[in-house]
């Protein structure tokens, strides 16, 4: 998030996106219990932290509701590229070649996985 976007949001927007990124996601109507805020008011903040790319909403049912379920955005420079190795040995499927899962680089690579 830039520095502009940061100034842009509330302390209660901040709250709100500090919640979703620490769940990993959550029902809107439990955002709006766990925020203390209205329907109306949790909405709005959903809404300006999704038009600012900042969470994801999908439609979903929860309890019986038509609702959202809100993850957050993640940023390019939070991935975690271990989940591509297997020991010293870079995931095959990463690059250019398109890789046959049954050749042996493969294999070799979830063996790997497999030892560690």
């Amino acid at each position: 998030m830039s520095a502009s976007e940061e100034e842009d949001l509330s302390e209660i927007e901040r709250e709100g996106l500090e919640l979703i990124r620490e769940s990993g996601g959550i029902h809107q109507s439990d955002f709006w219990k766990e925020l203390d805020v209205d329907s109306r008011k949790g909405s709005r903040i959903i809404d300006k932290l999704a038009d600012l790319d900042l969470v994801d909403r999908e439609e979903t049912v929860y309890e019986g509701h038509n609702t959202y379920y809100i993850t957050p955005v993640r940023d390019p420079k939070d991935l975690d590229f271990s989940l591509l190795m297997a020991g010293d040995m870079l995931s095959p499927f990463v690059g250019d070649e398109e890789i046959d899962p049954q050749s042996d680089a493969f294999s070799h690579w979830v063996m790997n996985l497999a030892y560690q």
